[in-house]
C-alpha cells in the first residue's frame, strides 16, 4: 500500500509540474519597444545586408594593406618536342622526341608608386568608418520605423477599448429601454433605435479589431517574424509628459545633431574619400620604381658529348638534380617606369576625381541644410501636435460631460434615445481623437529627441 501511495503521489507531482511547465512556456511573449529594436537590429534584411557591406569595407582595407607586400610567383614547366631535330651526334636530322623541365619564383616590390598604395590605404580606412556609419543610419532608420508601428499599435489597442466600452454602455443601455419600452413608458422606435446602435457598435469593433491586427503585422514583418497571430506588444499606460527637450531652442537642437547625427558624418566621410581619390589619380601622374628579382633553373633529358681522353663521346643526361644546380640563375633589379603619354588617360581621371570631390563637398551642403530643415519641421511638428492634443483633451472634457448630463437627461426621459445615441457617438469619437493626437505627439517628440541624440524609449 505504501508503494501505491508513493506512486500516486509521484504522478500528481509530475503532473502538477507538466502544468506549471506549460502555463509558464505557454505564456505569449509581451514585445517591449526595446525588445522589438534590439530584435530588428539583429534580424533586420536590410541591416544585415549593411553589416555585409561593412565586412566588405573590412577585406578592402585588408586587400590594400597587401598592395605594400612583394608579389611571388612560382612556375614550373615540362615540354616534349616530337619530330624532326637535330641529333647531337651524328650531327643529322631525325624524327625524335625530347624533353625539358624548367622551374622559376619571380618576385618584384613597389619601391614608389606616386604615393598611391599610401592613399589608398588611407581610402580604404574611410570606407571602413563609412560603412559603420551607413550601418548605424540603417539602424536609426529601423528603430524609427519600430516606434511608429509600436505606437500605432498602442493607438490601435486602446482605440479598441473604447469601442468596447462603448459597446458594454449601449448593450446596458438596450436592456433598460427594452424593459421600459415592455412597461409602455417608451415608444417600440426608441428600441429598435437602441438595437441599429448595439449593431454599429459590434461593426466598429471589427473593424478596429481588424486595424489592430493589420498594425501588428506590419511591425512583425518589420522585424521578420512569421507568427503574426501570437504576436502582441506590452500593454501599458504611456502618458504625456513634461519632455524636456521640448524647452529647447531650435538651434541648441541643430547644434546638437550636427555634432551627433551620421547623416553629416556620411556625407563628410564621402567628402574626405573624395580628396583621397584625387590624390590616387594624381599619383599615376609621378614615376613609379619597382624592385624585382627571379631565379630560375632547367634541366634536359637529351644525350650530351662528353670528351673522354681527347675523344668526343655519346653520354647520357645529368642527373636531373644536378641539372637544376649547373643551370641555376639569379636575375634582380629595379624597373623605372616614367608616364609620358597615355592619350590624356590620367590627366582625365584626375578631373574626373575632383568634380565628384566638388559633387560630395556639395552633397555635405545639402545634407546640412537637410538636417536643419528636418529638425524645425521635427519641433514644429511636435508643437502643433502638442497644441492638437490640448485642444482634442479639451474637447473630450467637454464631450463627456455633455454625455453624463445626456444620460441624466435621458434617464428621466427628458431625451429620446436618437438624441442620447448622438451625444455617446460624439463622445466616443472624441475619445478617439484623443488617442491618436496623444500617440501622434508622443512619436512627434521622439523625432526630436532622436535628433537631440537621445535614445528611443517610451517611458
Amino acid at each position: 500500500m505504501f508503494l501505491i501511495y508513493k506512486i500516486i503521489m509521484y504522478k500528481k507531482s509530475l503532473i502538477i509540474y507538466l502544468f506549471f511547465i506549460v502555463s509558464v512556456f505557454g505564456q505569449e511573449k509581451k514585445w517591449t519597444l526595446k525588445d522589438c529594436i534590439e530584435h530588428a537590429v539583429k534580424n533586420n534584411i536590410s541591416i544585415q545586408q549593411s553589416a555585409l557591406d561593412s565586412q566588405t569595407a573590412d577585406i578592402n582595407y585588408k586587400a590594400a594593406i597587401g598592395d605594400f607586400m612583394p608579389n611571388v610567383n612560382a612556375s614550373a614547366s615540362h615540354s616534349w618536342n616530337i619530330g624532326l631535330n637535330q641529333n647531337i651526334t651524328t650531327g643529322l636530322l631525325e624524327n625524335q622526341t625530347t624533353q625539358f623541365t624548367s622551374a622559376g619564383i619571380n618576385a618584384n616590390v613597389p619601391i614608389y608608386s606616386g604615393l598611391q598604395n599610401q592613399n589608398r590605404l588611407s581610402r580604404a580606412r574611410l570606407t571602413q568608418t563609412l560603412s559603420q556609419l551607413q550601418l548605424a543610419k540603417m539602424k536609426d532608420d529601423i528603430a524609427l520605423n519600430i516606434a511608429n508601428a509600436y505606437l500605432q499599435i498602442l493607438y490601435n489597442k486602446e482605440n479598441l477599448k473604447v469601442q468596447k466600452e462603448q459597446l458594454a454602455n449601449d448593450e446596458k443601455q438596450y436592456t433598460k429601454i427594452d424593459e421600459t419600452v415592455k412597461a409602455g413608458s417608451l415608444p417600440k422606435g426608441d428600441l429598435l433605435d437602441a438595437k441599429a446602435t448595439v449593431a454599429n457598435d459590434k461593426q466598429k469593433i471589427v473593424n478596429a479589431e481588424n486595424t489592430l491586427f493589420l498594425s501588428k503585422i506590419a511591425l512583425a514583418q518589420l522585424l521578420q517574424l512569421d507568427d503574426y497571430k501570437n504576436f502582441d506588444i506590452a500593454e501599458a499606460d504611456y502618458a504625456v509628459q513634461n519632455y524636456s527637450v521640448m524647452q529647447e531652442a531650435p538651434e541648441t537642437i541643430i547644434d546638437k545633431a550636427k555634432q551627433q547625427r551620421v547623416e553629416l558624418k556620411i556625407a563628410q566621410a564621402n567628402v574626405d574619400i573624395a580628396q583621397k581619390d584625387i590624390k590616387i589619380a594624381q599619383g599615376a601622374l609621378q614615376p613609379s620604381l619597382t624592385g624585382f628579382y627571379s631565379f630560375s633553373a632547367r634541366a634536359t633529358y637529351s644525350d650530351r658529348i662528353v670528351i673522354e681522353n681527347g675523344m668526343p663521346v655519346v653520354a647520357g643526361p645529368l642527373p636531373f638534380f644536378d641539372q637544376l644546380s649547373q643551370y641555376k640563375g639569379h636575375n634582380f633589379g629595379v624597373q623605372l617606369n616614367i608616364p609620358i603619354f597615355n592619350g590624356f588617360a590620367s590627366k582625365y581621371a584626375v578631373d574626373r576625381a575632383k568634380i565628384a570631390a566638388k559633387r560630395s563637398q556639395n552633397n555635405l551642403t545639402l545634407a546640412q541644410q537637410e538636417l536643419e530643415k528636418n529638425v524645425y519641421t521635427a519641433v514644429s511638428n511636435a508643437k502643433g501636435a502638442y497644441n492638437n492634443y490640448l485642444a482634442t483633451q479639451a474637447s473630450l472634457d467637454a464631450r463627456k460631460e455633455a454625455f453624463n448630463y445626456a444620460k441624466e437627461k435621458f434617464a428621466v426621459g427628458m431625451m429620446n434615445s436618437f438624441d442620447y445615441s448622438q451625444a455617446q457617438t460624439l463622445f466616443v469619437n472624441a475619445q478617439s481623437n484623443f488617442l491618436n493626437a496623444k500617440y501622434d505627439y508622443i512619436f512627434k517628440v521622439k523625432i526630436v529627441e532622436f535628433y537631440y541624440g537621445l535614445p528611443l524609449t517610451i517611458n
